[in-house]
This record gives structure tokens, C-alpha cells and sequence, in this order.
């Protein structure tokens, strides 16, 4: 079903009744904590505990399906592999059928560092979902699946200019 017309969400007149505005906002006041406890606990950046929580859910990966699995370019996914890497959380293995291709995974201390912080990312999960009763929460994984998949839709029917962000933009004046 719809949105319905009137929704603020739909009619958007102000920057607060953009979806995307308040789900940014949500994301940055609500990982503030993970993020707090990754770099002063753990000595890791939001960015390492992603492809690090992905790497211990899927095993071994290819630095490519890795930024894939994360939603990040290869080129911040090979920054944040590379500290892993420095830091000995993970390592990098060259595959022996094809040497230009290598794979990536934790090591034994990646995995006790995600079997440490995991818990604790898992309890500031759940007392951020304990504001919403059982039935709020349904509707939101529901809407949340539907709003994941429609911006794959999105995303995939493209005619957006390509974003460059080592000169802030296209390198056009903001009104032509």
C-alpha cells in the first residue's frame, strides 16, 4: 500500500521530512555508541568493524565481494583491509588458480576481537530496539526490507551522474 498523500514523508517541505534525512540521523545519533566502543575500546573504526563482523559472519572473501557485502567502494574497503591487515586482524591470502586474485580473511585474533565486541554492539541494538514494542517492531523490519529493496531498485535503474568526490561534485556551478 502506498504512502498515503498526506504523509510529511511523501510531501517533504522541509530537510526533517526527508525519509533519507531521518534515517541518516537515526544512524548517526544511534551508532555514535558502536562507535565510541570500536575506536576507544578496540582501536577500530566503524568502517574495520563492518568488512571485521563481515568477515567473521561470511569466512574468506575476495576484497571485491567484501565491498560488495559491505556497501562500500573497493577503494575504502582496500584502506579499511589494508589497517586490518596491519593491525593483524585479518590477512591475505593469493589464490593459487589465479595469483592475480586473493582472498581475505580474520585471523585468530580478528576472531576473538568480533567474539569480544559483538556482544556488546548486540546489547546497544537492543536496548535501541526496546523503545518499540513487538508489533512496531515487525512493521519496521517489514518496512525496512521493502524500503532495502526499493533502493536497490533504484540504484539499479541508474540515470544519476556518477558522484566525484575528489573534486565535490562535477565540477559545475550549483546553478546553471
Amino acid at each position: 500500500m502506498p504512502a498515503p498523500a498526506s504523509s510529511r514523508l511523501v510531501r517533504a517541505a522541509s530537510l526533517n521530512d526527508l525519509l533519507i534525512y531521518r534515517l541518516a540521523r537515526v544512524l548517526a545519533t544511534a551508532s555514535t555508541p558502536v562507535v565510541r566502543l570500536c575506536e576507544g575500546g578496540f582501536g577500530i573504526t566503524r568502517r574495520e568493524w563492518r568488512l571485521l563482523a563481515l568477515l567473521a559472519e561470511h569466512g574468506a572473501l575476495q576484497p571485491s565481494q567484501l565491498a560488495e557485502q559491505a556497501h562500500l567502494d573497493r577503494a575504502r574497503t582496500s584502506r579499511a583491509l589494508s589497517s586490518l591487515i596491519t593491525k593483524r586482524l585479518a590477512g591475505r591470502v593469493t589464490v593459487a588458480e589465479d595469483r592475480r586474485r586473493a582472498q581475505v580473511s580474520l585471523t585468530d585474533a580478528g576472531r576473538a576481537l568480533h567474539a569480544q565486541l559483538f556482544p556488546q554492539v548486540v546489547r546497544i541494538n537492543r536496548e535501541l530496539a526496546a523503545t518499540l514494542d513487538g508489533g512496531d517492531l515487525q512493521r519496521l523490519e517489514t518496512a525496512l526490507e521493502r524500503l532495502e529493496q526499493q533502493a536497490e531498485r533504484m540504484l539499479q535503474r541508474g540515470g544519476q551522474p556518477k558522484a566525484d568526490r575528489r573534486r565535490g561534485g562535477r565540477g559545475r556551478s550549483p546553478i546553471e
